[in-house]
């Protein structure tokens, strides 16, 4: 994204002012800590009694164990090895610890372990009360906090989920700090849940005389919908023709989840085993962030564009657009490093694009996958110092791309600030929007079969609308209509392109992605704040995930 020429000053000097009052206090991955509607202490035997549980302990040991060097490929694939392991394995649901020691739990605080580098498992398996007082837990939320000395790792029903720049929730947070994670949704009375806890005595780098002990404990529950830290903010429908009643309910409004940024970006929505999470940038900050519906926002990756001394000439040089390729492998719009690259599933990176006929590439803003695999992207100069004045400039033209077996071949130059793109459900047609305060369209290529695009049409013209606004993200539901972001909000245009609406909130969305289970969620990243709004259509392209 780019803004126009006379606002560009105006807009530098505003986002160095916010940087400089604004913090970014909230990004933890440990869920938001509200006060809670009704609290089981577990460390107490009239709060074990509550839960119908039993707190069992028993040390864990470090084995000698065999594997291997890494490889070429980086796995495990090398010379035999000697190393290390934890044993027992305790953290599966249906582990069998009957025969370890069951704790009073009065007795969570006695010191245990033989000290120094030792480690130890604490397991409870809880049932869900109907009633904590006056609280009915029917449809609850209950959150697992405990705090060990010194760190902790914990399992939920046999779950870990492991997320690149997890501190905290199910992963050590820090020294004798409160981890906090969800055990369970719209709970139900009688529901059995099972925890592990893997607790290690710390720091590790210089082992302490002490041991390992539960400071605390406890269970807090919450009513639906309070978890989250989601918010309804100010929503204005702009309703143009009956067929945005079909789209947007009229009872719908905006939700904001998370701010404190300096602007927000190519946000994708990534399925895991616990329903999924919401990746998006900030290239003004060089950082991706991660947000669950938990309410946690953390650091997911630093230096997310750019690593040159020179950084400071830059106003966005971090990540801009993010995709998902069939292997759920993050691809990234590297802004300052002009670039093009995908995370491979160990931590690898791979450059995809950088040069087009031996000159670089001018910085990579929006990109999709085909269901092919073809990737196709942007590249405006809106990454660059002095954008299409900078003298580092090496292409000419700003252009629409596909990368394809390898290949990268030049679709069209006609716009000059080519920006957001998707693909029609049936994939026939490639939709592109413009940011160019002159020419605010939407274009609309037919694909042929070998990618390429044919026959591009004006699909939607918005030069008549006054401002230094033009035309950012764009994304299509399942049923062919046309998010675009523009001047004043989010406009949805039909498949024929009319104007059925503008969804307006209290800032300009910069971009969107679908996600949730049902692909009905459409989350937007607007400038400091990251939003959603529940639609009635889904996402082009999001099959809705299995109930099983």
């Amino acid at each position: 994204m780019r803004l126009g020429k006379m606002t560009l000053g105006i807009w530098i000097v505003s986002t160095l002012a916010f940087t400089s009052m604004s913090s970014l206090s909230q990004v933890t991955s440990d869920v938001p800590a509200k006060r809670a509607d009704a609290i089981v202490d577990l460390g107490t035997p009239e709060g074990i009694r509550l839960v119908q549980g039993e707190w069992r302990y028993r040390d864990a040991q470090l084995v000698d164990a065999d594997h291997h060097y890494a490889g070429p490929d980086l796995k495990p694939t090398g010379s035999a090895s000697r190393t290390h392991d934890i044993t027992p394995k305790a953290g599966a649901a249906d582990f069998d610890d009957s025969d370890w020691a069951v704790l009073d739990p009065t007795t969570l605080g006695a010191r245990r372990g033989p000290g120094k580098v030792s480690y130890a498992w604490y397991r409870l398996r809880l049932t869900v009360p109907e009633k904590l007082g006056a609280f009915e837990t029917k449809g609850s939320t209950a959150v697992f906090e405990i705090v060990v000395d010194d760190y902790a790792e914990i399992w939920v029903n046999g779950s870990l989920p492991t997320v690149v720049g997890s501190a905290g929730g199910s992963f050590p947070k820090g020294f004798n700090a409160p981890n906090r994670v969800i055990v369970g949704r719209d709970l139900q009375p009688g529901q059995q849940i099972t925890l592990a806890v893997f607790a290690a005595n710390g720091p590790l780098s210089n082992p302490p005389a002490n041991y390992i002990w539960v400071r605390s404990a406890t269970l807090d529950f919450y009513k639906p919908n309070r978890v989250g830290n989601a918010r309804e903010v100010m929503t204005e429908i702009e309703r143009n023709d009956p067929g945005m009643d079909a789209i947007v309910g009229r009872d719908t409004k905006i939700e904001k989840l998370a701010e404190g940024f300096t602007f927000t970006e190519g946000p994708v929505w990534v399925r895991d085993e616990n329903g999924g999470y919401l990746l998006f940038s900030d290239p003004n900050e060089n950082t991706i962030y991660r947000w669950t519906p938990d309410g946690q926002v953390s650091v997911y990756r630093t230096k997310s564009g750019y690593s040159g001394v020179n950084i400071g000439e830059y106003f966005q040089p971090g990540s801009n657009g993010l995709a998902l390729d069939s292997d759920g492998r993050l691809t990234i719009d590297e802004h300052g490093n002009r670039r093009i690259t995908r995370i491979e599933k160990n931590g690898v990176v791979t450059v995809l694009a950088e040069r087009y006929e031996g000159k670089r590439l001018n910085s990579p803003n929006d990109l999709i996958y085909r269901s092919n695999g073809a990737l196709y992207f942007t590249d405006p100069p809106f990454g660059l110092p002095k954008v299409y004045e900078d003298p580092a400039k090496e292409l000419s033209f700003s252009g629409v791309f596909c990368l394809s077996d390898g290949k990268l071949r030049l679709l069209t130059t006609e716009l000059k600030g080519p920006n957001g793109l998707a693909f029609s459900p049936d994939e026939r047609y490639l939709y592109v929007d413009n940011w160019d305060v002159e020419r605010k369209v939407v274009m609309r290529y037919e694909v042929r079969p070998d990618g390429s695009l044919a026959n591009g049409k004006t699909f939607f013209d918005m030069t008549y609308v006054p401002g230094d606004i033009a035309l950012d993200g764009l994304k299509v539901d399942r049923a062919g209509n046309v998010f675009v972001s523009g001047p004043g909000g989010v406009w949805v245009l039909s498949p024929d392109g009319k104007h059925l609406g503008t969804i307006k909130g209290p800032e300009l969305p910069a971009n969107f992605a679908w996600g949730g289970a049902d692909g009905r969620t459409l989350y937007m990243t607007a400038r400091t704040g990251l939003y959603r709004i529940r639609l009635s259509v889904p996402g082009a392209g999001f099959a809705a995930e299995s109930s099983n």
